[in-house]
């Protein structure tokens, strides 16, 4: 792993352990001015700049407070000079959901880009599997030949 890829790692953990704790003013500190943002709950559309990202956070917070996790599973990252893409899948749920659905994970990705030198969050993802259609693969039929 380069400097960069273990930079954007920390910052990642970083992310990850500051909405867990619920701590507004690092979880915002590594994300652009200008960034759009796809989460889980409406606004289908996203949502766009510093702003509207910090004003989602407080109702997350209620909800995790209530006894839900955020913790972080896996984390892939990839970087260039200037631009960087993440993905990871974090355990987000209640204890109940999480007990109900033990292998469901939130998956997050993020593109990166580096502004004088330091690497910041211009885009993030979060959703889950559509599981209101999921069903099992389909059995193999035999050929007809």
């Amino acid at each position: 792993m380069n400097k960069d890829e273990e930079q954007i790692r920390r910052l990642v953990e970083e992310w990850a352990s500051a909405v867990h704790r619920g701590d507004l003013a690092a979880v915002v500190r590594d994300h652009a001015d200008d960034l759009v943002m796809y989460d889980v709950p409406p606004p289908y559309e996203g949502l766009r700049g510093l702003d509207a990202y910090r004003a989602v956070w407080p109702a997350f917070f209620a909800w995790q407070a209530s006894g839900a996790e955020f913790t972080l599973d896996t984390l892939d990252v990839t970087a260039g000079q200037d631009v960087a893409y993440a993905h990871a899948l974090l355990r987000c749920g209640t204890p109940e959901e999480l007990t109900e659905r033990p292998a469901l994970r939130l998956r997050l990705t993020l593109g990166l880009r580096k502004e004088d030198g330091r690497w910041v969050v211009a885009h993030e993802h979060h959703s889950f599997p559509d599981l209101s259609s999921a069903s099992e693969p389909p059995s193999p039929q035999p050929s007809s030949s």
